[in-house]
């Protein structure tokens, strides 16, 4: 509470009776915009009034605030500090005046869309999906793939979607992370294979032809684990690469290879596809499984309740 009435406060200095609150939500849509026109589309404005609005804007903070660019508008440094308390005081305000504050689940109609990587699809959607059918089955959700992790992150900031889910995604000073749970990595080898050895040891791991998952084709970008090796002086070979995280289990089964991937995704498909989850020989930090949503989220009673859902779904998982 104290934090935010001090990060406010170099908006409470002005005489708030000469303010028009409409300006600081025009200076929010183009904050999040970058992009004059877009931010005038957002709040109702055409192009010359929110070129207007932006020259009232600069004469109410004597500054710039944003400054035409090849990648668009870009602001200042006094437009960046005054972004999070204007974001935080809309918030407040937004969440006193919203129609149906009192949200009912069960009674509530509603679409929402939120975009996931493989681990979110596989691990978090089902049981998100069996909560909100037994607590609001009139809510309608459509999940979509997060191919480019920072083209969802600007989707999300347009609206175009109402949260991302899933590990390693980007942030901005524009949505706000929360942390669902955390994971880790483990092995899988064929169940047969993994009989015959007593343990999975350190020169073993990198002796055995690996299987790798890499949506974006070819070897991946380095990650966690190939970062890791180099510092034993170590590197693995990736015989197999695979474009979807469910086929890796069924790619090693019945055959030399080895994995390494999320120990959820491991256990839930080792049964079906016929190999053992075995520890990792090494250690490697744990990695955060996150939920991203706009700033101005929170001030939506039915987005409020939703990530809440959320959390509460990922308990049981």
């Amino acid at each position: 509470m104290w934090k935010s009435i001090i990060d406010m406060a170099i908006i409470v200095q002005m005489n708030l009776a000469s303010v028009d609150l409409n300006l600081l939500v025009a200076f929010e849509a183009l904050m999040e915009e970058r992009n004059v026109t877009r931010a005038g589309q957002r709040v109702g404005l055409a192009q010359p009034s929110m070129s207007s609005t932006l020259t009232r804007l600069r004469a109410l903070f004597a500054d710039d605030l944003f400054v035409r660019s090849a990648s668009g508008m870009q602001p200042t440094a006094k437009a960046l500090s005054l972004a999070r308390p204007i974001s935080d005081a809309l918030g407040q305000i937004r969440g006193v005046l919203a129609p149906g504050s009192d949200f009912e689940p069960a009674k509530a109609r509603r679409r929402l869309s939120i975009a996931v990587t493989d681990y979110g699809d596989l691990v978090v959607v089902p049981s998100l999906v069996k909560a909100l059918r037994r607590e609001a089955p009139g809510i309608d959700l459509v999940v979509r793939p997060i191919i480019d992790a920072a083209e969802s992150v600007a989707s999300l900031e347009r609206g175009d979607v109402d949260a991302l889910i899933g590990g390693h995604l980007p942030g901005s000073a524009r949505v706000t992370r929360h942390l669902l749970f955390e994971e880790r990595f483990v092995c899988i080898r064929d169940a047969k294979r993994a009989k015959q050895d007593v343990s999975l040891t350190g020169e073993v791991y990198t002796r055995l032809p690996h299987a790798l998952f890499s949506s974006a084709g070819g070897d991946g970008l380095p990650g966690a684990i190939d970062t890791m090796l180099a510092r034993h002086g170590r590197k693995r070979r990736t015989a197999v690469t695979l474009a979807h995280v469910v086929a890796v289990p069924f790619a090693v089964a019945g055959t030399d290879l080895l994995a390494t991937m999320a120990e959820r995704i491991a256990r839930r498909f080792a049964a079906a596809a016929g190999v053992t989850v075995v520890p990792l020989p090494y250690d490697v930090a744990a990695f955060p499984i996150d939920l991203i949503h706009a700033r101005r989220a929170l001030a939506d009673p039915a987005l409020r309740w939703f990530i809440e859902l959320v959390d509460r779904a990922c308990k049981s998982i």
